[in-house]
């Protein structure tokens, strides 16, 4: 029920672009054949408001692979001018993950515009902050940045273990699938814990979208005391998990809150590649 009602309120705050703060990491394939180069978009909004993103090379500090062989640093091969999706290759067969992380950035909305998009992303603790210093009336200042995980799957899933992709990776603001979702399993629930600077987050709105139809969530949670919150399984199409969270800031000229969003891709093929 509480779900249901977040899901309604929700619906028509977020298929307007206002509140198009989804950003995540979108493979050309998310299953390839070993050898094959994968292009990488990273794309903003959902709904009529998705777009690539345009933000600037210089502002990604982190994004590396990290596979069965261990981590990679992808830094070198963004687009100096930002303007093409890095193509990366792979060197073995398994399941892959292609995290990135950006710097700060500041963002000034009116009043009623950022009290809306806090209450669209589930920022209970930000308006409550608001209400008890009693600024709900006025501009909302925020310094924010972006964490994005795709999970990328190169031939087919056997049997060996990726214990990889079930672990944090250190982002500021992570979603930890708790199986790997390309594992030859039944299971018909997917568990995913958020960590928050490495420690689990409650009282987290998690929110899992469809992309190919993402002008609203598909099913929406709230972690637990354990950061833990628990979706129906996923075996077709492509997936979104997405995050936010904000913590208070004290003795900062230019902004009140601290904001990371954070995003968890997967996907499967109509057609499964060969090994």
């Amino acid at each position: 029920m509480r779900t249901t009602l977040l899901l309604t309120v929700a619906a028509g705050l977020v298929a307007s672009p206002l509140f198009a703060h989804d950003f995540w990491l979108q493979p050309e394939a998310f299953w390839a054949r070993r050898g094959e180069r994968v292009s990488i978009a990273m794309l903003v909004g959902h709904g009529a408001a998705r777009e690539r993103s345009a933000i600037a090379p210089s502002r990604i500090t982190l994004f590396r692979s990290i596979g069965p062989s261990g981590a990679a640093n992808r830094l070198g091969e963004l687009s100096q001018g930002g303007t093409a999706d890095p193509a990366l290759a792979f060197p073995l067969p398994g399941t892959y993950l292609v995290c990135l992380s950006t710097n700060n950035v500041s963002s000034d909305l009116p009043a009623k515009r950022f009290n809306e998009y806090a209450s669209a992303e589930g920022l209970t603790q930000v308006l409550a902050q608001r209400a008890a210093s009693g600024a709900m009336n006025k501009p909302g200042r925020e310094l924010y940045s972006r964490r994005a995980k795709a999970i990328v799957q190169i031939g087919l899933p056997g049997n060996a273990p990726q214990p990889h992709v079930t672990r944090p990776v250190g982002l500021g603001l992570e979603i930890v699938p708790l199986i790997n979702p390309y594992a030859r399993n039944t299971a018909p629930a997917m568990t995913v814990q958020v960590l928050y600077q490495g420690r689990p987050l409650p009282g987290a709105l998690v929110k899992l979208n469809n992309l190919a139809d993402d002008a609203q969530p598909v099913e929406m949670h709230r972690t637990d005391a354990a950061g833990r919150a628990v979706f129906r399984a996923r075996r077709t199409g492509q997936w979104q998990f997405n995050v936010v969270w904000g913590q208070s800031l004290s003795n900062n000229p230019s902004a009140d809150f601290l904001t990371t969003f954070s995003s968890l891709t997967f996907g499967f093929p109509a057609s499964r590649p060969a090994r």
